[in-house]
């Protein structure tokens, strides 16, 4: 019977497969643990699997509207970092908003793209805030709207990577 089997249907025949055909025939105690947790990475990847790409365009639309919001928080102030900000979301904030489905390697493209134009954005907002004055409070307006879609990220990829009782300790 010919088979195409979703790329969870491999990870999954590797942690049976682990289980299974491995498992009994590992006597010590630190080869079962490691196998144990390839048995969790495993699963974690499969979690992670069904909500991958919808949360990569997401989060991609997100991040556009974040260095927009930053960007406008920023108004009036003066300073080469505050340009910068302002210079990604003029470029990498502007891009239009991408549908679900897309391809795979332009969602991530873009992605990375933009996650990286948001770690610069914090650089350059700490640098206002440490110059103080005035500006200081629109820089933590604008790191707080960042902060605004890094918070809700965090909590999902802890969400779809933890696999609670998986994973093994030392000790």
């Amino acid at each position: 019977m010919n088979t195409a089997p979703s790329p969870d249907a491999l990870i999954a025949g590797a942690i049976i497969g682990i289980s299974d055909e491995l498992m009994p025939f590992l006597e010590h105690p630190k080869a079962i643990a490691v196998a144990q947790m390839v048995q969790s990475v495993l699963q974690s990847a499969r979690q992670q699997l069904a909500v991958y790409d919808a949360a990569l365009v997401d989060e991609h639309n997100d991040m556009t509207r974040t260095l927009r919001a930053a960007a406008e928080r920023l108004a009036g102030v003066a300073a080469p970092a505050a340009d910068r900000v302002r210079q990604r979301a003029a470029t990498l904030g502007s891009t239009p908003d991408l549908p679900t489905p897309l391809d795979r390697p332009t969602v991530m493209a873009a992605h990375r793209e933009l996650g990286f134009a948001l770690q610069d954005c914090l650089s350059d907002l700490d640098e206002i805030q440490r110059a103080g004055g005035d500006d200081a409070a629109r820089a933590d307006e604008a790191l707080a709207a960042i902060r605004g879609h890094l918070g809700p990220r965090y909590v999902r990829d802890m969400q779809a990577a933890m696999v609670g009782a998986g994973f093994i300790g030392r000790g």
